[in-house]
Parts: C-alpha cells; sequence; structure tokens
C-alpha cells in the first residue's frame, strides 16, 4: 500500500539525519496522498539506522494505522491536526534542531532580519504560547498541533511554513515530505544566522519594501527566481 510514498517519506525522515537536523531518533517526517487522505509517518522510536521503506506506518485521516508492524511516530496526532486544517500541504517534518529549538526554548518568536530569512519566510517564524498543565496531561500531541493553529490563525502555512513550539521545537511544513524537509533546513540556518545577527546587537527587522521583494520574487505570481522550462 502507497509503496511510492512510502519511500518518499522513508527519503524525508533520512534526509533530516543527513542534513543534521536530527540525532537518535529525535524527529519524524510524514506525507499525505492526495488521492485518498492517508498519511505515512515514521514508526516510534525505530532507530533512522535500521529503519526501511516498508517500515513506515500508514493512517487513515484521523490518525487509525491503516498498515504497519509498528506504532506510528507520538507526534502523528500533530501531524493530522495540521493536515486536517490545510489541505495546501501534503508533508510535515519535526526535529530538535539545534538553533531553531533554542528560539523555541526561549519562547521567541524568529525576527525576519534580513533576506535570507525573507527568501523563505514572510514575516517572522512564529512561537506559540505554552500549553497549559490541562493541554499537556490531556491529548498533548493533539493539543499540540491546535496551539500551533492557534498561532498561525489565518496565515498562509506555505508563505510562513514553520512554526516553533515553544519549550519543544519547530514544526515544518510543505506541498510534500521533500519540501517540509526543505523548510526544516531553511529554517536551522535562518535560526542560527538570527542567533549570532541578534548576539552582534541588531534587532531590527529587514525593511518591509526588501522583505516583500525578496519573498514576492521566489514564492509570488511574478516569481522570477530560478529557471523556467523553454518552449
Amino acid at each position: 500500500m502507497l509503496k511510492k510514498l512510502k519511500e518518499k517519506v522513508y527519503k524525508a525522515n533520512i534526509g533530516l539525519v543527513k542534513q543534521g537536523l536530527v540525532i537518535q531518533t529525535w524527529g519524524n517526517a510524514s506525507g499525505r496522498d492526495r488521492s485518498t487522505g492517508m498519511i505515512v509517518i515514521k514508526p516510534s522510536g525505530i532507530s533512522y539506522k535500521s529503519l526501511k521503506p516498508e517500515d513506515m506506518v500508514v493512517l487513515d485521516s484521523d490518525g487509525n494505522v491503516v498498515e504497519g508492524k509498528y506504532n506510528p511516530s507520538t507526534d502523528a496526532p500533530t501531524h493530522i491536526e495540521l493536515y486536517k486544517k490545510w489541505e495546501s500541504i501534503g508533508g510535515v517534518v519535526h526535529t530538535h534542531s539545534a538553533y531553531a529549538t533554542s528560539w523555541a526554548q526561549a519562547g521567541r518568536d524568529i525576527p525576519p532580519l534580513g533576506t535570507t530569512h525573507a527568501d523563505h519566510y514572510y514575516g517572522e517564524v512564529p512561537c506559540t504560547r505554552k500549553l497549559t498543565e490541562d493541554e499537556i496531561s490531556t491529548d498533548y500531541e493533539i493539543n499540540t498541533g491546535k496551539v500551533i493553529l492557534e498561532r498561525m490563525k489565518n496565515a498562509d502555512p506555505l508563505a510562513v511554513p514553520s512554526v516553533l513550539v515553544n519549550c519543544h521545537g519547530p514544526f515544518c511544513w510543505g506541498l510534500d515530505a521533500e519540501e517540509a524537509v526543505y523548510n526544516a533546513v531553511a529554517l536551522e540556518e535562518i535560526a542560527r544566522i538570527a542567533f549570532y545577527t541578534v548576539m552582534l546587537g541588531n534587532k531590527e527587522p529587514v525593511d518591509k519594501y526588501l522583505l516583500q521583494k525578496h519573498h514576492e520574487r521566489r514564492h509570488g505570481s511574478n516569481a522570477y527566481y530560478g529557471q523556467k522550462k523553454r518552449k
């Protein structure tokens, strides 16, 4: 079942390790099949060294296991909440990468300090509020998804493809699992650059017109970054 998606999600998970965003078993990636709404996700607590495409777990849109010999990632309910809300996304990634997690543990948004940030995020990378004791003790992972959506409000998830969960770490998403990994890599580098920028004494965001220019030339309706297919 969903062999191609399993392979894609497997490669996304391995990609997190190769990019240095995940050590031990500290992360997960998932992907959604557009035609069925089913979700493929990494199994919980399985070493990346022994992981295989056939180990991926298939869930229905409510998070019930449809296929797989392992339990799904404990963060699966968080992924499910995001998929339910945003039809545009097809992949979700969670890591504990050092710089992004540092901002999350500080409870701070990552401000748009320059064009590197603007190329990927239209505005700050937002950090959620802390979950309450009740939210943590009951349906913790579901409430993690809900607090992400609460912080995003009506923002376009593809214009701001990451959120920092307060005291926890980053969640990123994209059109598919591969793009979600790309966004997680970009986020970690942006978090690193922002850390050093703030350490050097600058906390002022980039001018709005420069932020808009850089974001729109890459993502806008008249984007001209990269190569277009020639006729």
